[in-house]
């Protein structure tokens, strides 16, 4: 097991321990970490970190320290903050400066810049988007900007007060957050050619930026374990959660986790210390190799296939028969069940891959949404070209080191798991440079984003500093939002074709 999931599931038909004290069939699931008896449905009253600091994964002095020496930052919070306050994702995020400003300005451009969407939709579609992963945190602060633009508090109610073109970005955002890899021109067609309820091709990419965008930033919000905003209407620092076969013990905060737990075996880690030196001397072995010979075309192909069906085997055991409940978002989202699913499934019609070469974000898609959405694609590729091009030239403890190779496979990886493949690229690395339990953090974090835990977070990686796992986090919030965007700008491509 992955994390303290389920041991196992029960059918309704088959309850795992028999009957309740009613006598009446209750299943019943064990914690696979702490071996309690979890129940199904429930509600129960967590009390909110001792920390106000903004993440449950990171030290509340680690974030304070760095942003009390960061002039910059706050010169960016007054210049590009949607909320006019320094919250919680700009703290974290400010561990990397240059990178939070291309964030700030392109979402500052999407959410408040001459566009063609109406303030209110804006904010609407990214509640719309935070949704599919019942992102809280995003869902309040929307709802708070949608009022302050001037947004109907009816549409609150859930998608049947909105109106029908809104409505009618439902399937968009479901494929879009979970298997892009489904969208084609006819889902375009429908949407530009609905009579009076159409969208006309800038408003669609607008949404659709909007969309990707608000999916990826929920990707950062679970991976960092970004806390809740401090409630003032929260009294006596407690609040109620809904469970579904999930344990306390999985809770993102440290007063939920005992120390012990954060240095179990459950991910195969055994000596931190011998585990970042292995990964420095493959590093240098791989740097080594590529200066003598490339693998060969056929051998490059071979590995693709081989990353892409591994994929499979990450994670999807911990995940099997348990759903997450939704109620409190439902409103906002249509088909609540739909998710994420393996891009190479065992058993099913075989997908074709998504050749990157054939229609990439530099040669098609930033042209494109550049040319329907006036400068978005320069702030957006400014942004793709930042956190792919950070470093600081260090892995934990160790100083000029090229870290090329171990950014290019996190952003793969990525790709990897929605379809996409680089015809250039060896995809031995990744097996290489990304070991299980980071495969494991990687996908849960870019596909399940709302099943983060900080065991996951903490499993990686253990010598490495929070800021470089911050760096982590934004190279997979930026290579998801690409990979959502290739898909969606390939399918209106063909649609104008």
């Amino acid at each position: 097991m992955n994390r303290g999931s389920p041991a196992a599931s029960c059918p309704p038909s088959l309850p795992a321990d028999g009957h309740d004290s009613h006598g009446h069939n209750e299943c019943r699931r064990v914690c696979s970490n702490c071996r309690k008896v979890l129940r199904q449905e429930k509600k129960i009253r967590v009390s909110l970190p001792l920390t106000r600091g903004p993440s449950a994964f990171i030290p509340e002095k680690e974030v304070m320290q760095a942003n009390s020496l960061n002039e910059r930052m706050h010169l960016l919070v007054e210049e590009y903050s949607i909320s006019g306050r320094l919250d919680n994702i700009t703290q974290v995020m400010s561990l990397h400066t240059q990178y939070l400003e291309s964030f700030l300005r392109s979402q500052f451009y999407m959410l408040r810049m001459d566009g063609p969407l109406p303030l209110p939709y804006r904010h609407y579609i990214a509640i719309m988007a935070a949704a599919r992963h019942q992102c809280f945190y995003l869902i309040n602060m929307h709802v708070d900007e949608f009022l302050k633009t001037g947004g109907i508090p009816e549409w609150l109610n859930g998608l049947e007060y909105v109106p029908q073109r809104l409505k009618n970005l439902n399937e968009i955002n479901k494929l879009l957050a979970h298997r892009p890899w489904l969208v084609t021109k006819e889902h375009i067609q429908k949407l530009v050619k609905t009579g009076e309820n159409n969208w006309s091709l800038p408003e669609l990419v607008h949404a659709v930026v909007l969309l990707a965008h608000y999916h990826a930033l929920a990707s950062f919000v679970f991976g960092s374990g970004i806390n809740p905003e401090r409630d003032l209407n929260t009294s006596n620092g407690y609040r109620l959660i809904s469970v579904n076969s999930f344990c306390v013990c999985d809770l993102a905060n440290d007063n939920n986790i005992e120390n012990a737990s954060l240095t179990s075996n459950n991910f195969g880690i055994s000596d931190s210390l011998s585990e970042l030196e292995a990964l420095m001397n493959r590093l240098r072995r791989l740097q080594e190799e590529k200066e003598d010979e490339e693998a060969s075309q056929e051998e490059m192909d071979t590995r693709f296939e081989k990353e892409k069906t591994e994929s499979l085997l990450v994670v999807t055991e911990a995940f099997d028969d348990e759903i997450l409940s939704i109620a409190d978002v439902s409103r906002y989202i249509e088909d609540p069940g739909f998710g994420y699913k393996d891009f190479a499934r065992r058993g099913e019609e075989h997908l074709p891959t998504f050749r990157a070469q054939d229609y990439t974000w530099e040669n098609h898609g930033f042209s494109l949404v550049n040319r329907l959405y006036s400068d978005i694609g320069h702030l957006l590729d400014e942004k793709f070209r930042m956190v792919y091009n950070l470093t600081y030239n260090t892995m934990a403890t160790h100083e000029d080191v090229d870290t090329t190779m171990l950014r290019r496979a996190l952003f793969n990886y990525v790709h990897c798991m929605f379809g996409i493949r680089y015809d250039d690229y060896d995809y031995g690395e990744v097996n290489q440079l990304l070991e299980r339990s980071l495969k494991v953090y990687i996908k849960t974090v870019t596909c399940y984003p709302e099943r983060t835990t900080k065991r996951m977070y903490d499993s990686y990686w253990r010598q490495f500093k929070h800021s470089e796992k911050v760096h982590v986090n934004l190279l997979l919030m930026e290579a998801r939002m690409q990979a959502e965007l290739l898909y969606a700008l390939r399918a209106i491509t063909r649609h104008l074709t």
